[in-house]
C-alpha cells in the first residue's frame, strides 16, 4: 500500500492512521489498539536487514493491520453470536468535549480515542451498516471508499484478485446506500431535537417525547450484562415509556448533551459515573433511530467524563 507510510521519521508515525483504519473495521477502539499494537510487535520483530529492504514501513504496517483485524471479524462473528443481547460498536468521546465538562486532562499521554478523526464513517448509523457487511465486504468498502486505497493494494490484504475486492465494495456500497437516510439532516437541527428529547427526559414527559419520536423509530440498547435490552424498542411510545421507566429507575440521572462520535448525543451520569452514551438519527424533526450503549467496557473512554 504505497498511499501511506512514507513519513521519513519512520514507522512510529503511522500509528495515528493505523489506529483510524482499524477502528471502522472493528468498531471497537480496545480491539483496533490491541490490533495496532500487534502490528508493531510483528514489525520490531522483524530481522533489521527485512525492515530495510521494505520502501514503505506505513504501508506494510497498514496491509498487516488490515489483515490482522479481517481475521478478528472472522472471530468476532461467533464472539457475538454468543453476546447478550444486542452488540453495538464502542461509542467515541471528543477530546473537545471533555475540556469542556471541567477538569480533563489535557496534556497527558494521548488517549487512542484523541487520534480517530471523526467524520462521517465513525458516525453510529455508519459503523451499524458495517456490522451487516462480510468481513471481506467490510475490510475492501473501508479501505477503499473511506481510505482511498487501490484495489491493487486491498488485493494484497484480501487475498483476492482486485476485481473480486471492486465487487465486494460495490455490494458493501449498496448497503449503505440502502440504510442512508433520504433527507439529509444539518448538525444544528439534530442538535436542536436532542436537546428536546433531554428535556422531555428530565422531566419524564412522555407526550413530549413521543411527540419528538418518528411513530416508527427503533432503540437498540447494548448492555453486555448492565440492564440488557434482549431485543430493539420498536415504536415512538413504546420508546417513550421505556425511557422514562429508566428515570424512574435511577434517581439522580444527570444528563449531558456530548459529542458522541463527531455528532450531537446524550451521556447520562450517576453518581459522576457515565452509565449511559446514546447516539440518535433525525429525518424529519424526529428521531428514528437510537442507539444507547451500557456496557461499562464499551465506556472506558469515557470515564473521564467523570
Amino acid at each position: 500500500m504505497g498511499t501511506v507510510g512514507t513519513s521519513a521519521d519512520g514507522p512510529a508515525d503511522e500509528r495515528r492512521q493505523l489506529i483510524n483504519v482499524a477502528y471502522r473495521l472493528l468498531g471497537s477502539l480496545t480491539e483496533a489498539e490491541d490490533a495496532v499494537q500487534d502490528a508493531y510487535t510483528r514489525w520490531y520483530g522483524l530481522p533489521r536487514s527485512r525492515q530495510e529492504e521494505i520502501v514503505s514501513p506505513g504501508a506494510w504496517l497498514t496491509t498487516v493491520t488490515s489483515r490482522i483485524c479481517l481475521d478478528l471479524l472472522g472471530s468476532a462473528r461467533a464472539r457475538r453470536e454468543r453476546y447478550v443481547g444486542a452488540w453495538l460498536p464502542e461509542p467515541l468521546p471528543d477530546r473537545t468535549e471533555w475540556g469542556r465538562a471541567g477538569g480533563a486532562d489535557t496534556t497527558g499521554p494521548a488517549d487512542p480515542a484523541d487520534q480517530i478523526v471523526l467524520d462521517e464513517s465513525v458516525s453510529m448509523a455508519f459503523l451499524v451498516v458495517l456490522e451487516s457487511m462480510t468481513p471481506a465486504e467490510r475490510v475492501a468498502f473501508v479501505l477503499h471508499d473511506v481510505f482511498r486505497y487501490p484495489f491493487a493494494e486491498i488485493a494484497v490484504v484480501l487475498g483476492r484478485s482486485a476485481a473480486a475486492c471492486k465487487q465486494l465494495a460495490a455490494s458493501a456500497r449498496r448497503r449503505v446506500s440502502v440504510a442512508r437516510a433520504p433527507a439529509p439532516v444539518t448538525t444544528t437541527d439534530r442538535a436542536d431535537v436532542i436537546r428536546h428529547v433531554k428535556e422531555a427526559w428530565e422531566t419524564k414527559d412522555i407526550a413530549a417525547l413521543v411527540g419528538l419520536l418518528d411513530a416508527a423509530a427503533v432503540m437498540t440498547a447494548d448492555g453486555g450484562m448492565v440492564g440488557t435490552v434482549l431485543g430493539p424498542v420498536e415504536g415512538g411510545a413504546r420508546i417513550a415509556q421505556y425511557m422514562v421507566a429508566i428515570a424512574d429507575k435511577a434517581p439522580g440521572l444527570e444528563l449531558l448533551e456530548r459529542s458522541v462520535n463527531g455528532g450531537p448525543g446524550l451521556v447520562a451520569r450517576r453518581a459522576g459515573v457515565v452509565t449511559t452514551v446514546a447516539s440518535f438519527d433525525v429525518s424529519n424533526g424526529r428521531v428514528t433511530r437510537i442507539w444507547a450503549v451500557r456496557n461499562p467496557q464499551k465506556l472506558r473512554p469515557w470515564a473521564r467524563e467523570g
